[in-house]
């Protein structure tokens, strides 16, 4: 497959994913879904690849789900794979976290590990992507959040109580408030942060002996993690979470109003409107 929304390298046994589309900060369209998708199934198919590392490409890691196509920003935005056109069934359905779901289990369902390496920001569905591979490793001043459980929705994949404490679970998914890649590695949230000059040759310094490993018993481990997992509920609590973001995007009171905004005023206008009380405090965003 001939990819335009990312790169694909195999070398030493690892298979590099890129996220390129610096220009956007890697904003996830669903074309760029789609060859991740497509990328992650093609490196478990090659018996040269052990491991599977995503990156993004210029200034950050992933900024989030492209608002043009989710937003309201664009008269014929690209839809997801799957998408009934219809905006009550959409409403009712929550297709767009199931989509979102779909696609991140790929991930998660993956034979062989997936590590993702973060910096600049990861973001809303950044932080998803980035939250739903096995390992992560990140700058130390990178930033990492949800911010649009402030005026949007729940988060489309409910990580957050996976991922850490409940105190900070609540704290991030109510707040909206984003943390560095540092605090995200005290939290647990994220498995190792360096310092950002540093990050590119420590992961590799991680990820070179891994490689090595069989791939058979990379899969093993892998596999009797995620098992516990599920024992505890973890794919069903993801499952559940679709009526509650119908709820909070379409039927609570106040619901649409970012994206009345974003599509009257544009995106920066209402990211202000959504962001601008935590700036005025001080916070990360």
């Amino acid at each position: 497959m001939d990819y335009e929304n990312i790169l694909y390298d195999v070398a030493d046994r690892i298979a590099t994913i890129t996220l390129n589309r610096p220009e956007k900060r890697n904003a996830l369209s669903p074309a760029l879904r789609r060859e991740v998708i497509h990328a992650l199934k093609a490196a478990e198919a090659d018996d040269d690849v052990t491991v599977v590392l995503i990156q993004g490409a210029g200034k950050a890691f992933c900024a989030g789900y492209d608002m043009n196509s989710y937003a309201g920003g664009e008269e014929r935005p690209e839809r997801p794979d799957g998408w009934n056109a219809s905006p009550l069934f959409e409403s009712w359905t929550g297709q767009f976290p199931r989509s979102c779901l779909r696609d991140w289990l790929t991930i998660w369902d993956l034979l062989k590990p997936v590590v993702a390496k973060v910096h600049g920001y990861a973001l809303a569905g950044g932080s998803e992507l980035m939250s739903m591979c096995d390992i992560v490793f990140a700058a130390e001043d990178c930033v990492m959040g949800y911010p649009p459980t402030r005026a949007q929705s729940t988060p489309d994949i409910e990580y957050f109580p996976w991922k850490m404490s409940m105190a900070q679970a609540k704290y991030l998914q109510l707040t909206g408030n984003s943390i560095t890649g540092k605090r995200a590695e005290e939290l647990g949230w994220i498995a190792r942060s360096f310092p950002a000059e540093e990050l590119d040759e420590q992961v590799m310094r991680e990820l070179r002996p891994m490689a090595q490993l069989h791939p058979a018993m990379l899969a093993a481990n892998k596999l009797s993690l995620n098992q516990s997992y599920e024992a505890m509920g973890f794919r069903a609590a993801l499952q559940s979470v679709v009526p509650w973001y119908a709820i909070a995007r379409s039927f609570r009171p106040g619901a649409g109003e970012f994206q009345t905004k974003a599509a009257r005023d544009g995106l920066k206008a209402a990211l202000e409107w959504r962001d601008g009380p935590f700036k005025e405090e001080g916070f990360v965003l």
